[in-house]
């Protein structure tokens, strides 16, 4: 099973992207990202991260989705790498329309990437 922790539920992904998670992994469940303070200090994140990475190994997935705030994500992919656990982003292509003042960017979904 592929975990999704991420702010953007599976749900609402590209066919493409979601066809593909499934063809890899035969599941995907999401776990809802955590808003993270900017204001918060460096032990307190420490504890978050320690909280998420019991969750996971809850879970037992064959891989994690983590795209998010960087010091998190960093941190908990440290983590589950070190304890054999896979952790992948996806990857996309951006594709921008200006019409007059109005600029506009969609991202379509292109390969999940190993950390």
């Amino acid at each position: 099973m592929l975990l999704n922790l991420t702010n953007h539920p599976s749900k609402q992904w590209s066919a493409k992207q979601y066809d593909h998670a499934i063809e890899l992994y035969k599941e995907v469940i999401d776990l809802p990202f955590p808003q993270i303070s900017p204001a918060l200090d460096s032990a307190s994140l420490d504890i978050l991260v320690d909280e998420y990475e019991i969750k996971i190994r809850q879970l037992n997935p064959l891989a994690v989705h983590l795209m998010g705030e960087m010091t998190f994500a960093f941190r908990l992919v440290q983590r589950l790498k070190f304890i054999g656990i896979s952790c992948i982003a996806s990857t996309t292509e951006r594709i921008t329309e200006q019409v007059g003042d109005t600029k506009t960017s969609r991202f379509e979904f292109v390969q999940f990437r190993a950390y």
